[in-house]
């Protein structure tokens, strides 16, 4: 019922998706670490979901009207989720980007993959794509991930999704926020950043071992609504005058006024000239056009000038 509560305010946030980790005892940690880690054991125990709660949750997503995927750990889990789940894409944790063995596997599948690459150096990462990519599967989602949790400000390093773009050019690049607050992911959208992954917890009171920096419905909605406000800012490269500018260009810009009380017959120079509001008259790149011309009539001074009032 908390699962389906999550889904719920993840919709009502404004999120495209909800990701579940679909771990089991046995694909996570060795029979060894357990043994010497009995309070993990009972950890994982508690929180695993079974087969039967992954489908329920997903078929629970679907009604709901949002997409839904998982995080597997093993070939059996991803095998589940395309089939039973339906998943549109396999999230690969950044723990399992250097199992190429496993990367291989999924990627044969046909399935979309987003690939995380906390704790990667880019030879890694380059050799995770190449895997990949030699099975003819080119739907990657690459995501800079920095798996500290939370890590401090200085060692995001939002800079890495221009390097990812550029590395990578034909994929798509996104960014897995394990940072507090909504900033980091509203500059990574700035950066090109097409994906956001942000872990989610109804009340960061809780257990649990990601609520620290884990978003509640209330910042995640504003996380959302802010990484879509500057995806919808940043707009292209082409630079267009607006047709609201064009308005504020009239009252904004200056026009060309003869400066001081000046009689017909007066043959201007530049210090008889000078531009002020509004924009409606002859512009200030003008001026030196108008030096040497002949007033047709009288001035007052401050006032606009207009090429029917001059003579050669």
């Amino acid at each position: 019922e908390t699962a389906k509560e999550m889904i719920d305010q993840a919709k009502k946030a404004g999120c495209d998706c909800v990701k579940f980790q679909s771990w089991s005892m046995k694909s996570l940690y060795s029979k060894s670490y357990y043994d010497e880690n009995p309070i993990a054991k009972r950890f994982f125990n508690k929180f695993a979901f079974s087969d039967a709660d992954l489908t329920e949750v997903a078929e629970y997503s679907k009604k709901s009207g949002i997409a839904f995927s998982s995080t597997p750990y093993s070939r059996v889990e991803v095998d589940f989720l395309l089939e039973k789940c339906n998943v549109p894409y396999i999230k690969v944790a950044s723990m399992d980007l250097n199992n190429y063995p496993y990367l291989d596997y999924i990627a044969r599948s046909g399935t979309s993959i987003v690939l995380s690459t906390g704790m990667g150096e880019l030879d890694e990462i380059q050799k995770a794509v190449e895997t990949i990519e030699k099975t003819g599967n080119k739907n990657i989602c690459i995501l800079h991930c920095i798996s500290i949790y939370p890590p401090e400000i200085s060692t995001i390093r939002l800079n890495n999704i221009l390097g990812l773009r550029e590395n990578f050019p034909d994929y798509s690049i996104g960014f897995s926020d394990h940072s507090i607050g909504t900033e980091m992911a509203s500059a990574a959208v700035a950066l090109g950043a097409c994906m956001i992954e942000k872990h989610f917890t109804l009340d960061k009171t809780k257990i649990g071992m990601d609520n620290q920096m884990a978003s509640e419905p209330e910042e995640m909605a504003l996380l959302v609504r802010n990484c879509h406000n500057v995806q919808i800012a940043l707009g292209d490269t082409r630079r267009i005058v607006l047709p609201d500018e064009m308005e504020q260009r009239k009252k904004m810009r200056r026009s060309i006024v003869v400066a001081k009380d000046s009689k017909a017959g007066t043959k201007l120079t530049a210090d008889d000239l000078d531009v002020k509001r509004p924009g409606t008259g002859l512009p200030p790149n003008k001026i030196s056009e108008l030096v040497g011309k002949t007033l047709l009539r009288d001035f007052e001074g401050n006032t606009m000038i207009t090429e029917a009032d001059l003579s050669e």
